[in-house]
């Protein structure tokens, strides 16, 4: 994966249902750009996508590119855990990120339950003895000034045998900056995540009410004065890939709410 200087993938969300075809069209229409690959989400925010594991064989089979495959211990006990993981090696993913896993809304906790018979750090443990290149999450939680205790929580997975960290959508230069200094002697690849804005809205939603993201006060006051809130957000996106370039070993971006059409005008 990171044979390339600089490592570029497209995180996807899979289809709330059993058909493929949209989600799989859009992808398809991307494979022009300069990117590595896609990262697929699984049942982000806690709620029922399509298999992460199928979606990825889909794609790579549909687009030739390699998928990276979310995992969690949310999700699943260690018996299943390691069924995945051989799964994935069987079906050609050779890599995954994992992770706990956002945790079940209180209002859904009534027919839904968490697993997590193993921590993320048993997780990554499994996931290097079964053949992958195994990648973790590092999230600041800026909300709480939590950056020292995130340091030290991606020592511990790099301990357990991680192999490179995604982080948090960034969203300025002294952001980037503050992760970068923080994690240069961590010893593993950092890439840097990315999530274009839409709108005003989308801005100041994301900054207040989504743990881990902190959209900068000027970034939010130029969306609230952009004529075109979306070409704003990409401007954006294509600043942040930019600044990423001189100080992680790559980008992943997460095109909001499956406009994978942005993909485009930031890359």
């Amino acid at each position: 994966m990171f044979n390339e200087s600089f490592v570029v993938t497209i995180e996807v969300v899979p289809p709330d249902g059993s058909d493929p075809v949209k989600v799989l069209s859009a992808l398809e229409s991307l494979t022009a750009l300069p990117f590595f690959g896609f990262s697929v989400a699984t049942n982000p925010v806690a709620k029922p996508r399509m298999s992460a594991m199928a979606l990825c064989a889909m794609i790579q089979q549909r687009t030739k590119k390699p998928a990276i495959l979310h995992l969690t211990t949310r999700d699943h006990n260690r018996l299943s855990l390691q069924g995945e993981l051989w799964g994935a090696k069987a079906l050609g993913i050779d890599t995954v990120l994992v992770a706990t896993g956002d945790f079940v809304a209180f209002k859904d906790r009534g027919n839904t339950t968490d697993v997590r018979d193993t921590d993320v750090y048993g997780l990554v443990r499994l996931a290097r003895e079964a053949g992958l290149h195994t990648g973790v999450v590092f999230d600041t939680h800026p909300e709480n000034n939590g950056l020292a205790r995130a340091v030290d929580h991606l020592q511990r997975k790099v301990d357990a045998g991680a192999q490179f960290a995604v982080t948090q959508p960034v969203y300025d230069e002294p952001g980037a900056d503050e992760i970068a200094g923080a994690t240069r002697k961590i010893g593993i690849p950092v890439i840097m995540g990315i999530l274009p804005l839409r709108t005003p809205r989308h801005a100041e939603f994301l900054h207040t009410k989504v743990a881990g993201i902190t959209v900068p006060d000027g970034l939010r006051q130029r969306m609230h004065r952009a004529a075109d809130p979306v070409a704003e957000g990409a401007a954006n996106a294509r600043e942040m890939v930019d600044t990423a370039r001189t100080r992680f070993a790559g980008a992943c971006i997460m095109p909001p709410f499956d406009h994978y059409e942005i993909m485009g005008d930031i890359l």
